[in-house]
């Protein structure tokens, strides 16, 4: 069964979660991610964008995220929607970045790797 939605946890799932908030970040700005899949029953691949800020990273359409970038460049990121769930980390560069995730949407388990360019 294919599971859309866990695309958008996945894909907002690119970073782990921040307790404090960080100085200007390198890294901020807006950023266009691609998911793809490499196991599971998702969808083979997912296109969105986030925004970093002070190194945290959001999505306006996702309440359960936490994301954060460090000053080296390294990403973590987890995201719950419903019972749905996906966490990833990565690194970011100056103009790219990739990294790997991994999720569950109820019994089904998916994972693969993804890519971003900055905006």
């Amino acid at each position: 069964m294919k599971t859309p939605s866990l695309w958008m946890i996945a894909a907002v799932c690119f970073v782990a979660p921040a307790s404090v908030a960080h100085a200007r970040s390198a890294y901020d700005g807006s950023w266009d991610l691609v998911f793809v899949t490499q196991t599971g029953s998702c969808d083979p691949s997912y296109n969105f964008t986030v925004n970093v800020s002070d190194g945290v990273v959001t999505h306006p359409n996702l309440v359960k995220f936490e994301g954060y970038v460090a000053n080296s460049g390294s990403v973590h990121a987890s995201v719950t929607v419903h019972d749905k769930f996906a966490s990833g980390t990565g690194r970011l560069f100056e103009t790219s970045g990739r990294g790997r995730w991994k999720g569950r949407a109820g019994g089904a388990r998916c994972s693969g790797y993804w890519t971003a360019q900055r905006n």
